[in-house]
């Protein structure tokens, strides 16, 4: 039997704001708001941060309009729901019976454990943790940041972390989200990491990670802020020499990193960058070559890029 009803709310763009209000003022709490016009506008305002947004999620906001509520299903739960449609006409009204799990815990089906390279085993921290012989688990939970291990700029940069990371080294991980990278790179025998996210919410779900794959605190230190128009960040970050720079993210802030970290880099250190968009690979390219990036590795899967450098000083490479 169904533990939750689900009250959906069809309404014109125009009336959603009133539609909203009416609910809040019968006593309606918890309300889940969808509308395009606003998916729309945070896409636009936040157009730095992304290449890319999935066809589907696209598709399913075309168009959409509606708020919807949740009561428990019983008889006093449809009273509930009443008394918060009380006034309300001319509105559709659809309402789907809902186990817990379909809102709560449904989204963890979607991740499954993952071999990733030669070496590493991504796997949710709710399913059992013992990695296959010969690879290393790294356990997660990724919260509601970036960073599961399903995406192919992830799996690219996590492949070139295996490549490169090695015991006593200093990383430095920028964009961290929910700090698999940085994790993979300890795991893998660096020494010390220091992950940096614009997100505030990404420190705490990048330590609760480390926590799961037993990092100690004193190896992995984790700081919200934005790299780009910090400067006393700036200055924090480049006080240290560090061997790997790992920067899965987008080419727009790809572009201005790459003039700026490689003076951060120790002898024979590496920028590790994904995150690209197969058709801003060759504009990402260009300008790491310009600020003196010697480009070792350029991987490319379902249309995502990564490339993994050396730097040469000063100028062209």
């Amino acid at each position: 039997m169904a533990q939750w009803l689900e009250y959906c709310l069809a309404a014109k763009p125009e009336k959603l704001d009133a539609l909203t209000a009416r609910l809040t003022a019968n006593g309606a709490e918890g309300l889940v708001i969808e509308d395009e016009q606003d998916f729309r506008r945070f896409l636009e305002d936040n157009r730095q941060y992304w290449d890319y947004v999935d066809e589907e999620l696209e598709k399913r906001m075309t168009g959409v309009a509606q708020v919807k509520f949740y009561v428990p299903a019983t008889a006093d739960g449809k009273v509930e729901a009443a008394g918060y449609l009380a006034g309300l006409t001319d509105i559709s009204v659809t309402v789907t019976p809902m186990e817990e799990e379909d809102w709560a815990n449904g989204w963890k089906k979607y991740y499954q454990p993952l071999e990733i390279g030669r070496r590493l085993y991504v796997v949710p921290e709710w399913l059992p943790r013992e990695a296959p012989a010969g690879r290393v688990s790294l356990i997660l939970n990724p919260g509601l940041t970036f960073g599961t291990g399903a995406h192919p700029t992830t799996q690219l940069c996590l492949e070139e972390v295996e490549r490169y990371a090695a015991k006593g080294q200093r990383v430095l991980d920028l964009g961290c989200g929910s700090g698999i990278l940085s994790i993979a790179a300890l795991k893998l025998g660096a020494d010390y990491a220091l992950g940096v996210d614009i997100d505030p919410k990404a420190p705490d779900v990048a330590r609760e990670n480390g926590e799961l794959n037993g990092v100690s605190l004193e190896s992995y230190r984790l700081l919200a802020g934005d790299v780009l128009g910090d400067k006393s960040l700036q200055t924090e970050l480049a006080g240290e020499k560090w061997d790997l720079i790992l920067a899965n993210i987008v080419a727009d802030v790809i572009i201005p990193l790459s003039g700026m970290v490689g003076p951060w880099l120790a002898p024979g250190g590496r920028f590790l960058c994904a995150g690209i968009i197969d058709t801003r690979a060759g504009e990402v390219r260009a300008a790491l070559e310009e600020n003196g990036f010697v480009v070792e590795d350029a991987l490319e899967r379902k249309g995502w890029c990564a490339f993994g450098c050396r730097w040469a000083g000063e100028g062209r490479a």
